[in-house]
């Protein structure tokens, strides 16, 4: 029997996703284990206007281990699908995913690669918070429910092999990675039907830290109000993908979600309390236009 392709790769390959990051790629980067033979990071740099791959590349001028992609293209689902399908020629043993704008916890990729080792049934690592005035509620949902959440997570290879035989790729325009990644990787790429929630494992020595909101910065009341409109396109896109994963499951998603938006947004109202109904009407506005 052969060996798989990881075999001749380094085992742990880490990308990180940066759109318009100056202001915290240099702490990220800095934060993963530079120069280690056994790791090759890519860092995604995707329609970024500002510093972030000038920034990115000096670091990486420094280290053996790293590439930067700087591409014009824009999108955190576009950028992961291009590296995983289109740029690299195989898969390594575990496949890690970071967001620019994540400082990672000292010895949480080594926890993260050993939490999958250790328990062979789950498809996926989920790291946790370690920081946020909410930190210890999402600490305690994370742990009840198997969740994941996008700044930083691993997936094992021979999953993503799966995913590359059979094509499934993430919607283009999907707001957010972590809830259709975290349901595909609990139904083993099927559908609902086969839930299992000890498919992702909660990665108690694997930790980030993300920069918290300041109430006394005009630019963060703006980030934030922009975010808030995200989540309401990420809640009606939700909506969308669990009926996928209820029915076909992941080889039934669409390469854009937007062309679902006509049939399944024509009598979608926003929510009614506040101040969700407000960010879910500037969502719909945004999607219907």
């Amino acid at each position: 029997m052969s060996a798989p392709l990881y075999d001749t790769r380094p085992p742990i390959c880490i990308a990180v996703l940066a759109h318009n990051e100056e202001r915290r790629i240099a702490r990220c980067l800095n934060s993963l284990p530079l120069s280690d033979e056994s790791v090759a990071i890519h860092v995604l740099v995707n329609g970024s206007s500002d510093r972030t791959a000038a920034i990115a590349q000096a670091i990486a001028s420094d280290a053996t281990n790293m590439i930067v992609h700087n591409w014009a293209e824009g999108g955190k689902a576009r950028s992961w699908n291009r590296l995983l399908f289109d740029e690299l020629d195989g898969v390594h043993e575990t496949h890690i995913f970071a967001d620019g704008d994540a400082e990672i916890c000292a010895g949480s990729i080594t926890a993260l690669v050993e939490s999958l080792r250790a328990q062979p049934h789950a498809n996926a690592a989920a790291a946790l918070p370690m920081n946020g005035r909410n930190v210890a509620a999402y600490q305690a949902a994370m742990r009840r429910e198997h969740g994941l959440f996008g700044d930083l997570y691993a997936l094992r290879g021979s999953f993503i092999e799966r995913m590359r035989a059979r094509n499934i790729r993430l919607p283009v325009d999907l707001i957010g990675d972590d809830g259709l990644i975290c349901a595909m990787a609990k139904t083993d790429l099927g559908n609902e039907d086969g839930w299992d929630d000890s498919r992702v494992a909660t990665c108690e020595g694997a930790g980030f830290l993300v920069e918290p909101v300041s109430l006394w910065r005009a630019a963060s009341w703006r980030m934030q109000y922009k975010r808030m409109i995200n989540y309401s396109v990420r809640h009606f896109q939700n909506r969308m993908i669990s009926r996928i994963m209820r029915g076909p499951g992941p080889d039934g998603l669409p390469q854009r979600l937007d062309s679902l938006y006509a049939a399944e947004l024509a009598e979608v109202a926003p929510r009614k309390s506040l101040p969700l109904w407000w960010f879910d009407r500037k969502a719909l506005a945004r999607m219907r236009g």
